[in-house]
C-alpha cells in the first residue's frame, strides 16, 4: 500500500532557477545630512524619486538616515549577509539612479580579481614538465 503524499513534501527550497528568481538584495540605506551641500543631489533625489523607487522594487526594504556632517552614501545589505557601500558626493540624479541600478541588481558576492587568476590546465603540456634533475649536464 502506498504512503499518502502530505502537503509538506510538495514545497521546495526557494533558489534561483528557470521557473524562479529571488532577489539579491534585501535593504537599501540612503545617508545624508540636511545641511551640506553635497548632499543636496541626494535630498532632491529622495524628496522626487524615493516613491518611485520604493513602488518599482517592493521587495527591497528602504531605509533613510540623518548622517551628521558627512558626505552621502548609499548601502545596500544583500541575502548572503554582505554589503556594498557607494558614496554620493558630487554625483548627478542619473548618476545616482545609476548607483541605485549597480546595487539593485549586483548579488552581493565579493569582488574577486581577474588579472591574478593562475592558469589551470586539464591536459599535460606538448614538452612535459621541466626538472632541473633531469637535464642533461653542460659541457664547457
Amino acid at each position: 500500500m502506498a504512503s499518502p503524499i502530505l502537503r509538506g513534501a510538495l514545497r521546495s527550497a526557494p533558489a534561483n532557477g528557470h521557473a524562479a528568481f529571488l532577489p539579491q538584495i534585501r535593504k537599501l540605506v540612503f545617508e545624508c545630512c540636511d545641511r551640506w551641500p553635497s548632499s543636496e543631489t541626494t535630498r532632491h533625489f529622495l524628496f522626487t524619486h524615493l516613491r518611485t523607487l520604493a513602488e518599482k522594487n517592493p521587495h527591497v526594504e528602504i531605509v533613510v538616515r540623518q548622517r551628521i556632517h558627512r558626505e552621502p552614501i548609499i548601502r545596500g545589505f544583500y541575502v548572503n549577509n554582505r554589503d556594498k557601500v557607494v558614496p554620493l558626493n558630487g554625483l548627478t540624479l542619473s548618476e545616482i539612479n545609476q548607483k541605485i541600478r549597480l546595487l539593485l541588481d549586483s548579488s552581493g558576492a565579493k569582488i574577486k580579481p581577474l588579472k591574478r587568476r593562475t592558469v589551470e590546465s586539464t591536459t599535460e603540456s606538448a614538452r612535459g614538465i621541466w626538472s632541473g634533475v633531469h637535464a642533461d649536464r653542460p659541457t664547457l
